[in-house]
């Protein structure tokens, strides 16, 4: 069995949603009220894949939502919370979605194994950000063509260069895809020259200096909200994927030169029989879903019980290969421009 830990978008969101399920006197609290409430088990799954292979899988509410960030021993809490759930529940591998990733990783809940009685057993949680990246990286390959950019000549630049998917992200346009120029950019000096020096090439750049060049930008790291960003002075055609969390992308650029595409999702090839999708403004939430979430699937599709994603920069070519191949074999797709270009995508 498989399981998700997942979060609502936002409090109001969590509400509604807590009201739809019958959980009225969590949805009338207030944000206190929240900051206690335990994990939920909200909705059970059976996935089938173009192989026949069936699978079964659980779908955690960590009831977190992004206004507890600020709350460090909340949001801690939630996510050790809810993973001692999933193991309590037996579930083989469990991936950990949206802010919860970011939390166990940031906050370093590594050092947290022991949650009341149960010791966590990692080998059962995956952060799913090898297919991410893999995913991310195939967005870039099949798009950019799509609206005339010849990857082999193109300027690629990674916000969030240094980071966990970022990394995996630039050793495969390195190495596999063979951009023209890949700019390299994050905050801290020392981990961009590590990086460099890793891939054998590569420019550091600042944002301000990568922006005017770029044909393509990756942005794994979030743009800030306070960030604003002169639209004239990005090339026409760009691409931009969106592989950051949250995904707010498109309310930023508007130039028609400039294409947005949300990055690391990902489409099964038949609706999905669930409900979870409906908060994370999927356009098809049958269909569609985070690709860190269709890493938990694939590896219990595959058997692969195990934290396949693991720590910071851990992430192989090898690995994403052997995701990358499991993904399209059990019937994903990534998400593709619209209109004109999808026959192109397809």
């Amino acid at each position: 069995m498989f399981g998700l830990i997942g979060h609502s978008t936002s409090f109001d969101d969590a509400r509604r949603k807590a009201m739809e399920l019958g959980y009225d006197h969590i949805a009338e609290g207030d944000l206190d009220v929240w900051c206690s409430a335990p994990p939920q088990l909200v909705e059970d799954v059976k996935i089938v894949s173009p192989t026949g292979k069936t699978i079964e899988g659980t779908y955690i509410d960590s009831c977190f939502v992004p206004e507890m960030l600020s709350r460090f021993k909340t949001a801690r809490r939630k996510v050790l919370n809810a993973m001692e759930l999933a193991q309590k529940k037996g579930i083989n591998i469990t991936a950990l979605g949206g802010f919860t990733s970011i939390i166990f990783e940031n906050f370093n809940l590594l050092q947290h194994r022991q949650i009341r009685n149960t010791t966590l057993q990692w080998e059962r949680f995956t952060t799913g950000n090898t297919h991410t990246a893999w995913v991310i990286c195939r967005q870039l390959e099949i798009n950019a063509p799509l609206i005339g950019i010849d990857l082999s000549k193109a300027r690629v630049a990674v916000v969030g260069a240094t980071g966990d998917i970022g990394s995996a992200v630039c050793r495969w346009l390195s190495q596999r895809t063979g951009v023209g120029e890949l700019l390299l950019v994050a905050r801290q000096q020392q981990p961009l020259e590590e990086l460099q020096s890793e891939l054998g090439g590569g420019r550091i750049a600042t944002l301000e200096q990568a922006m005017p060049e770029a044909d393509a930008v990756v942005w794994v790291a979030s743009m800030p909200r306070t960030l604003q960003i002169d639209s004239s002075i990005i090339k026409n055609p760009c691409l931009m994927i969106d592989g950051g969390y949250p995904k707010n992308l498109d309310t930023k650029f508007d130039s028609l030169g400039i294409k947005v595409l949300k990055g690391g999702i990902v489409e099964f090839f038949q609706d999905i029989g669930w409900n979870m999708m409906q908060l994370a403004e999927m356009e098809k939430p049958q269909r569609q879903m985070f690709a860190c979430f269709a890493e938990a699937m694939l590896l219990e599709f595959e058997n692969c019980h195990t934290n396949f994603s693991w720590g910071r920069n851990n992430i192989t070519l090898e690995k994403m290969d052997f995701i990358g191949d499991a993904s399209i074999r059990h019937g994903f797709s990534t998400l593709n421009l619209k209109s004109q270009f999808q026959a192109a995508a397809a």
